[in-house]
């Protein structure tokens, strides 16, 4: 056999290889002829690549008793199938780094997206973005240290920020005053401390990800997040695929979409933003309150004022939401950020004012409150499984020390 031989049956063998471990990522647990049937290879080449895969750690078998302690249901699996097949969830671990103004939180699973560890740490909101970095990078190293996880273990790390980022330039755009990583290249940054790939995003998008994968959207195919914050954000899931913010990322900035052309001018340069009227510190302004809990406390009580102020907040969301709704039609709309620890006497607004505004066969929308943490613990498990749906760069990561030996079965 010649070199370039052994080179084309090696680069096969890669090929079925990363195919057969992004069939046991996408699907879970397969026994040997599904994933012969899904990969379009022989039982032979599942097995001898299969074998390789076992013996390199990234890939585990249930058999027996093993397949019921595994969560597996083999109901409808044919008898002849001795064992189960998975990624092995302990061949990496993933990380989410979330920043907020006054926060930093860092959550790091393993591969099949189970907690390892999840921790945050508090700051000054005029820190400058590099202490914030190294704050940053010292609570991942603290809980991987927590949890035994060597670095180089690490298959990646999402990092959220407030703000548009820009995909062409990968530089975050001003968004809230005060915002410390506008105009700072983020993966640029944070490429310098870690060795690691790096996904950035706006961590609105992140909190998406994360209800989608483990709150309130599981289950679904398209929804719309949207946090009702000191910011107002939202981020879009469809058919399951996060939208990035279109070409240059700079979508999902709902809290500019104009709810009164002839209102006041925002800092943005339009008139009468959604932000004006339905933010937390836009309701808070108008009750003349301090902070989320006086304003939990005042509704809970059942104020008027606050009472007709989370009304007038719901309805001006519920007929941007409505546009929204006709031109998108999510099946499922998640309202997130502090506001929606009111509960009803927000959502109930939203919900009247959609079904009203909107067009007949956009306005069935459901409507609910997010399920997880608030903010920026969201956000970080969020980011964490956006590394987790990488597929192409998991299944590249988790090869690269696996020894793949060409043979007659590839």
């Amino acid at each position: 056999m010649t070199a370039k031989d052994t080179g084309s049956l090696r680069a096969l063998r890669r090929t079925n290889s990363e195919r057969m471990l992004s069939a046991l990522m996408e699907h879970g647990a397969l026994h040997r002829a599904e994933l012969a049937r899904i990969c379009g290879v022989s039982r032979t080449t599942v097995s001898t690549i299969v074998a390789d895969l076992i013996t390199g750690g990234v890939v585990i078998e249930a058999v027996g008793d093993q397949v019921a302690r595994a969560g597996i249901d083999a109901s409808e699996v044919d008898g002849r199938a001795r064992g189960f097949l998975q990624a092995n969830p302990a061949a990496g671990a993933a990380a989410g780094l979330d920043f907020t103004l006054e926060r930093v939180w860092c959550h790091v699973t393993d591969l099949a997206g189970r907690t390892l560890a999840s921790d945050g740490v508090s700051m000054d909101r005029d820190t400058p973005w590099q202490e914030r970095l190294t704050a940053g990078v010292g609570l991942l190293d603290t809980l991987l240290a927590q949890t035994g996880v060597d670095r180089s273990a690490l298959l990646g790390v999402a990092i959220g920020v407030p703000g548009p980022l820009d995909l062409q330039t990968g530089v975050v755009g001003p968004s809230l005053p005060g915002q410390a990583w506008a105009g700072v290249n983020v993966s640029a940054e944070f490429g310098r401390q870690l060795d690691v790939p790096l996904l950035v995003d706006n961590n609105t998008r992140l909190e998406a990800v994360a209800e989608f994968t483990w709150g309130a959207g599981r289950g679904e195919r398209d929804v719309l997040f949207l946090g009702l914050s000191t910011g107002i954000g939202a981020g879009l899931l469809v058919d399951g695929n996060l939208h990035h913010g279109g070409s240059r990322g700079g979508g999902g900035e709902a809290g500019h979409i104009s709810a009164d052309p002839a209102g006041a001018q925002c800092p943005c340069g339009n008139r009468g933003c959604l932000v004006q009227y339905a933010s937390l510190n836009a309701v808070l302004d108008t009750l003349h309150l301090d902070d989320i809990d006086q304003l939990l406390a005042s509704a809970q009580a059942g104020d008027p004022g606050t009472v007709r102020a989370l009304r007038a907040a719901g309805e001006v969301t519920g007929r941007v939401l409505a546009n929204i709704c006709n031109l998108l039609n999510p099946g499922l709309i998640i309202i997130g950020g502090e506001l929606a620890r009111t509960g009803d006497l927000i959502l109930e607004p939203i919900r009247a004012t959609l079904r009203r505004s909107a067009m007949a066969l956009t306005r069935d929308a459901e409507v609910v409150a997010a399920q997880l943490d608030l903010g920026v613990r969201a956000g970080a498990s969020g980011a964490a499984a956006l590394v987790l749906r990488q597929t192409d760069q998991l299944v590249a990561a988790l090869l690269a020390g696996t020894d793949l030996r060409p043979n007659e079965a590839v």
